[in-house]
């Protein structure tokens, strides 16, 4: 993918008021803790996540979708009856039907003529939602688009947690299955694309490359998709090691090819902007690219990975705290189950 016309013009985040410490979960775990005999302290040394955030029950991925959405917009400047398509790209739906943009298009009140559909891919939607509307900005099909996220970690945490207490068979073994479940936080994001000649920052969208590898779609997999609902009680299965390994194979491979397609080198880069995930696979990731690890801007400490929401909140937090300049570049790293790999270069 090469993109010529194509900026981010607008960035929007918004997180929830409720901080859980890995000890608060820990201490949920207690029973478990002691029957196994696991130290105190290692959910936070194994993942480096101090805590993640969780919103109140009841609230639906639209709602806060919707207010990232609306603060993407404000960002940009630009009039909404400019936006011409509308994604939804989150792991987390309202319902299975009718789609979750259809509700974030109407709270935010956007052209009847839009294109509005969810799009999702694991923890990479926003990044293919950020190439779909850009390939449709490039064939000047529409001026601007939009894309949100809104991931709630919450359910899952929580019936992880429920589950493997009440689990009569629990081991050593078998506990590691769960452990990345217990990563997961909630956030919502937004970003807003125009074409080029309808953008006051000039912060260009340069292009990138997706490489698969499904043969390992086997080793995440969520079991529910059952929206906000009071009774959704998903759980998630992950080979956490194998996946870290892979993935981050994968992410060599990919970026290679993705700095090859924008006629990079490694020293061009100013600043990274990657999936958080944890501590380990922030690592090797790292060394897998070749990038140093010091131009990495990190939210995993207090945000958890927060699935799809992860990159573009991420982005948006390190542009408040005005670690681009004009004129930097920055490289885009995304990773999902699946596997999947999107790697994108951003020109400030």
């Amino acid at each position: 993918m090469q993109f010529e016309n194509v900026c981010i013009e607008g960035l929007g985040y918004h997180l929830p008021d409720n901080r859980i410490t890995s000890a608060d979960l820990e201490n949920r775990l207690a029973p478990l803790y002691e029957k196994l005999k696991l130290p105190q302290g290692r959910l936070q040394l194994m993942s480096g996540i101090q805590e993640r955030r969780f919103w109140d029950k009841g609230v639906f991925p639209s709602e806060v979708a919707t207010i990232a959405g609306e603060k993407a917009i404000k960002d940009s400047g630009i009039d909404p009856k400019e936006i011409g398509c509308l994604i939804s790209a989150s792991v987390c739906r309202d319902f299975l039907e009718p789609s979750t943009a259809s509700v974030v298009h109407h709270n935010l009140g956007l052209p009847e003529e839009s294109f509005v559909f969810d799009v999702s891919n694991a923890c990479l939607g926003v990044l293919n939602g950020i190439c779909i509307i850009a390939n449709m900005i490039e064939r000047e099909q529409i001026k601007a688009g939009l894309i949100v996220s809104g991931e709630n970690g919450g359910p899952l945490v929580n019936n992880t947690i429920e589950t493997l207490l009440a689990r009569t068979d629990i081991n050593r073994n078998t506990i590691k299955a769960s452990f990345a479940s217990l990563t997961i936080g909630s956030a919502a994001a937004g970003v807003l694309l125009t074409h080029k000649n309808l953008s006051q920052k000039n912060h260009r969208v340069l292009g990138g490359i997706s490489i698969a590898e499904t043969r390992f779609n086997h080793l995440c997999r969520g079991n529910d998709d059952a929206g906000a609902h009071a009774e959704w009680a998903p759980l998630m299965e992950t080979d956490s090691e194998k996946l870290m390994l892979e993935g981050c194979r994968l992410a060599g491979r990919t970026w290679i090819q993705t700095r090859e397609t924008l006629g990079w080198k490694n020293e061009d880069v100013n600043r990274v902007f990657c999936h958080q995930v944890g501590k380990g696979h922030r690592k090797l990731m790292y060394e897998k690219v070749g990038l140093d690890i010091e131009k990495d801007f990190s939210t995993l400490e207090f945000l958890g990975n927060t699935g799809s929401a992860s990159l573009p909140v991420t982005l948006a937090l390190g542009v408040e705290k005005g670690t681009l300049k004009k004129g930097d570049k920055a490289a885009l790293l995304g990773i999902g189950s699946g596997l999947n790999c999107l790697m994108m270069g951003v020109e400030w």
